[in-house]
């Protein structure tokens, strides 16, 4: 009877360990990479306990460090914020912290953009990103996913034609990418959800619905 070795052992000679190590890969990597940002998370926000007195955290209170009570305060603060902005009283506060910074010189400029953004994106009526088109980017004979923003009216006055404003993210990180302006008529808009843009886009392609790639293999004919 023939014994095994190590060279026997190998992923490419024992296709079966290659099938189950896959396997295994495929039921790990997503679950350490979940572990792994909500730790990371958890972590990142345990620090706002930081701001509490010394006396009151919970670590002199109890003795103990309990993981996850900063996710807590840091909700119970966004939440009593929350409240406080939706009356009188808390608008007048939020107006007068508002127009502070816009006084002050370089934080300004990055609390107008910063708020601009947010509003935009976190309002109830907020339209960010309503529209998932195709362009051609980065070359003539190549097409990307792309979400139509707006175009600035300084900008439309020095462009001749009908220009959309797109933000091309880049794969697999979509918080970063690219925003230039593309003639209307040379993009392709798609009948996709944004979820589902993002999904196809964080997942490389790998992930998103048979209906929404049907309709990008189609646009792209």
């Amino acid at each position: 009877m023939r014994h095994l070795g190590l060279r026997d052992l190998s992923v490419g000679r024992c296709p079966f360990v290659k099938k189950y190590l896959l396997t295994g890969l495929l039921v790990w990597v997503p679950l350490g990479i979940t572990l792994w940002v909500l730790n990371l998370i958890i972590s990142t926000l345990d620090r706002t306990l930081n701001l509490l007195p010394a006396h009151w955290r919970p670590e002199e209170l109890i003795g103990i460090h309990i993981p996850g009570l900063g996710v807590i305060l840091t909700a119970l603060v966004v939440v009593t914020t929350g409240l406080l902005v939706r009356n009188v009283f808390g608008q007048r506060l939020l107006a007068y912290w508002d127009g502070l910074l816009r006084r002050i010189p370089f934080v300004n400029a990055i609390y107008n953009s910063v708020k601009q953004v947010s509003d935009t994106l976190l309002s109830e009526s907020g339209n960010a990103f309503g529209k998932v088109l195709l362009v051609r980017y980065p070359h003539p004979d190549a097409w990307s996913l792309a979400f139509q923003t707006s175009v600035p009216g300084e900008v439309t006055r020095h462009l001749d034609g009908e220009y959309v404003g797109v933000f091309v993210p880049t794969t697999p990180s979509p918080v970063n990418g690219f925003y230039f302006y593309v003639r209307k008529s040379e993009t392709v808009e798609l009948d996709i959800s944004v979820d589902a843009a993002f999904k196809a886009i964080i997942s490389m392609g790998v992930v998103t619905t048979p209906e929404a790639a049907a309709r990008l293999v189609d646009a792209g004919k």
